[in-house]
C-alpha cells in the first residue's frame, strides 16, 4: 500500500484516532460540510472525487492489512456523513441530530446497509457508509418538513 492510499483511506490520519476513529472521522466530516457550505458544485464534486478515489484507495489498504474493513479506514464515514448533509441547512440541531442519526445507521447497518457491508474490497466498506448517509439525509428532510423547517 502506497502512502498516498494510507493517507486518503485513514484522511490524514484521523483513522489513527483512539477508541473512535469512526466518530471522529464523522465530526471531520462534519467539519468539512461546513466549509463547503454554500457552494453546493464544490460540494457535490468533492463528495464524487472522495467516493471515486474511497473505493480502490480504501480496498487496497483492506488488501494490505489482510482485514475487512480495518478501523483505520475512515474515509468511508467521511463522505456518508458529507451525503448525510447534503442539501440540509447547517444548524447545531440540523448538524447534532444528523452526527448521532449517521452514527447509529452506521453502528447498526439496518437492511441493506448490512448487504453493502458484504461487497468485496473498498465497494464494501465505502457503500454501507454511503448509504447511512442517504437514509440518513432522507430521515431529515422528513423531519425537518414536518416541523415546518425546511
Amino acid at each position: 500500500m502506497g502512502p498516498f492510499a494510507k493517507i486518503l483511506a485513514t484522511f490524514f490520519g484521523i483513522g489513527y484516532f483512539p477508541l473512535v476513529p469512526g466518530t471522529a472521522a464523522t465530526a471531520a466530516g462534519m467539519a468539512l460540510a461546513l466549509c463547503l457550505q454554500g457552494h453546493s458544485w464544490a460540494y457535490a464534486v468533492v463528495v464524487l472525487a472522495l467516493f471515486v478515489l474511497g473505493v480502490p484507495v480504501c480496498g487496497r489498504v483492506e488488501k494490505a492489512l489482510k482485514q475487512k474493513d480495518p478501523g483505520i479506514v475512515v474515509l468511508d464515514e467521511l463522505v456518508g456523513v458529507l451525503i448525510a448533509l447534503a442539501g440540509l441547512p447547517m444548524t447545531w440541531p440540523v448538524a447534532i441530530s444528523v452526527f448521532f442519526l449517521f452514527r447509529a445507521f452506521d453502528m447498526f447497518k439496518i437492511y441493506p446497509i448490512n448487504r453493502l457491508e458484504t461487497r468485496p474490497g473498498g465497494w464494501g466498506i465505502m457503500l454501507d457508509d454511503v448509504m447511512a448517509g442517504i437514509y440518513t439525509n432522507i430521515i431529515m428532510r422528513i423531519a425537518l418538513r414536518w416541523a415546518g423547517i425546511y
